[in-house]
């Protein structure tokens, strides 16, 4: 048990810095887009993805990618990296959507 202690002071108490806050606020900020997509998908009683989920995902993964640059982790860089092309894309097709039919 005395391991365990040692291991969960290490990782939360020791490690705490500006980097660990930032990373806690991008997460967070990550995390927010599920609630928004949940929430947006109950108010109509079927699954939808909201044009905020997409800003969410922008948010948090391009705080989560300044975070893993910082920690130096390359699978971490590369997942965020990839996903936020993903994220720019599906907003540009939306708002290209819009831009040729205003009612949407």
């Amino acid at each position: 048990m005395t391991a365990l202690f040692d291991w969960l002071n290490t990782v939360f108490i020791e490690q705490f810095n500006f980097w660990i806050v930032l990373g806690f606020i991008a997460q967070a900020l990550f995390m927010m887009r599920f609630v928004i997509q949940w929430i947006a998908s109950e108010r109509v009683g079927r699954s939808i993805v909201p044009v905020a989920f997409w800003f969410f995902s922008i948010g948090g993964g391009s705080l989560l990618l300044v975070y893993a640059i910082q920690r130096q982790d390359p699978v971490f860089i590369a997942g965020q990296g990839l996903g936020l092309i993903i994220y720019f894309r599906n907003l540009w097709l939306i708002f290209k959507e819009k831009r040729r039919d205003p009612t949407i």
